[in-house]
């Protein structure tokens, strides 16, 4: 495996493909142990319609909202991406509690 260079030394796209990929893998292994925390909640959440909280819902893109303005990040796309991520970790929990408790 190549190097890992910060992206700001980066000079090859041999470089920045390889910071690339090492970033996809340690992503892919957060969303393993995010989406392990939805099974959790699937377990725990007293029934069905608990799964979908707007409170929460909000809860997290307020915290991804005031954590993207601290680190100078485009707000809007952290948006975008955190509207997705919710909701995708919607559905996998709502098929999480229907596969083990409807």
């Amino acid at each position: 495996m190549s190097e890992i260079h910060d992206p700001a030394d980066c000079n090859t796209m041999t470089e920045v493909r390889a910071g690339v990929d090492d970033v996809d893998r340690q992503v892919v292994a957060l969303l393993k142990r995010r989406f392990g925390y939805m099974d959790a909640a699937a377990r725990i959440k007293p029934d069905r319609s608990a799964v979908r909280d707007e409170w929460r819902k909000a809860d997290v893109l307020s915290k991804v909202d005031d954590t993207a303005a601290a680190l100078g990040l485009d707000r809007a796309l952290m948006a975008r991406l955190y509207e997705d991520l919710i909701e995708t970790s919607i559905a996998h929990e709502l098929e999480v509690f229907d596969l083990t408790r409807g």
